[in-house]
């Protein structure tokens, strides 16, 4: 009932993984693509029972191999399962992810992240993700909160229509000896709705078609003729924006 694994393995924070195929939509979230991807350390796994299961783990902090400061990461996570009706998560991670000698200091980042998928009928699924931190810095208490909703229907074997919701905050410490700097975005919000409608006419191809609306309380994208740095790179100069995107994905 022990499982023991060490090296680098995809991140348990949040529901998405990186493979198209194992996701509602055609596009992950603001939350994915905010919270870190991967980790590398050791952890155990313990079932409790047939529903019941805790992982333990340290990690080399956010998406590294190396770590950026001598102190480690730790995780905490317990998962629930009924087998074809509900899947549950509730995790905490925590540790020191600044830079050695960074402005902020070497603060302990607390962070708690939750999930829970129901299928409430064989057609039709809910999702629900929340996640929120916490960082106390040199210039005061940085934190964050971000949601996301999903929801997916299958019209039949072949084809589901799915939608999704998510915002994501941050606010960063100030005071008197300066700001710190952002943890996820460079901007205070970003929010995104999602459509998607799936074909998957064998067991190992799928095509999606998917149409998403970002905003975010900054210029984050690119509209009409864009400005370019000295370098060459060009510089964002829109809000929001929205997109139309047609993918095919297969596996073997």
């Amino acid at each position: 009932d022990l499982e023991l694994a060490a090296g680098l393995f995809l991140s348990p924070i949040g529901p998405e993984g990186i493979a198209v195929r194992d996701n509602w939509n055609f596009s992950r979230s603001n939350l994915f693509f905010g919270l870190p991807f991967y980790h590398t350390g050791a952890r155990a796994k313990l079932a409790v029972s047939d529903r019941l299961s805790i992982t333990a783990a340290g990690y080399n902090g956010y998406n590294s191999v190396v770590d950026n400061n001598d102190a480690k990461s730790v995780s905490l996570q317990f998962s629930y399962a009924v087998p074809e009706q509900l899947t549950a998560s509730v995790l905490y991670f925590g540790g020191v992810e600044r830079s050695e000698g960074a402005p902020e200091g070497s603060p302990w980042r607390h962070l708690i992240d939750a999930h829970a998928t129901w299928h409430v009928t064989p057609a039709l699924s809910l999702l629900a993700h929340v996640d929120v931190g916490v960082e106390q810095t040199k210039f005061g208490r940085s934190h964050w909160e971000a949601a996301a909703l999903y929801a997916r229907y299958k019209l039949s074997s072949e084809l589901m229509v799915a939608a999704r919701g998510d915002i994501f905050r941050e606010t960063a410490a100030k005071n008197d000896d300066g700001q710190a700097g952002a943890i996820f975005f460079p901007t205070t919000q970003i929010a995104s709705a999602t459509g998607s409608l799936s074909y998957q006419p064998t067991t190992h191809a799928l095509v999606q078609l998917e149409i998403r609306h970002d905003r975010a309380d900054d210029d984050l994208f690119f509209s009409g003729d864009v400005a370019l740095t000295p370098e060459g790179n060009a510089i964002a100069n829109a809000s929001d924006q929205s997109t139309i995107s047609v993918g095919v994905t297969a596996w073997f």
